[in-house]
């Protein structure tokens, strides 16, 4: 997949997911790495940029299975910017999708 594609798709998907519930880092990565390839050396610094820029709060949860976890959690500020970009992704996928139409009908 095209880098810059999945840039901006995986920013999507992480406030899309931690919309549906509060999520760690690696739960992250492995929810997206389902539908396409994600490593975790993306994930971490993405989450701390979201973050700095005040679409996360973060706070740790004790884990079963070892050390205390880092959830991330979407702020008012957050959903806000999801639904944006929400929005643009749905008139620029409605777009490329229609000019692919065009073409391969001729």
């Amino acid at each position: 997949m095209n880098v810059q594609f999945k840039k901006g798709a995986l920013e999507l998907c992480v406030l899309v997911l931690t919309y549906e519930q509060d999520r760690y880092g690696y739960e992250l990565v492995h929810r997206i790495s389902e539908k396409f390839l994600v490593a975790e050396g993306t994930m971490y610094p993405l989450l701390r940029r979201l973050t700095q820029e005040g679409y996360f709060s973060t706070y740790l949860k004790e884990s079963p299975e070892g050390p205390s976890r880092k959830y991330y959690k979407l702020t008012e500020t957050g959903e806000t910017y999801m639904r944006e970009m929400m929005a643009e992704w749905s008139r620029f996928s409605e777009g490329v999708d229609e000019i692919i139409k065009e073409v391969m009908k001729a």
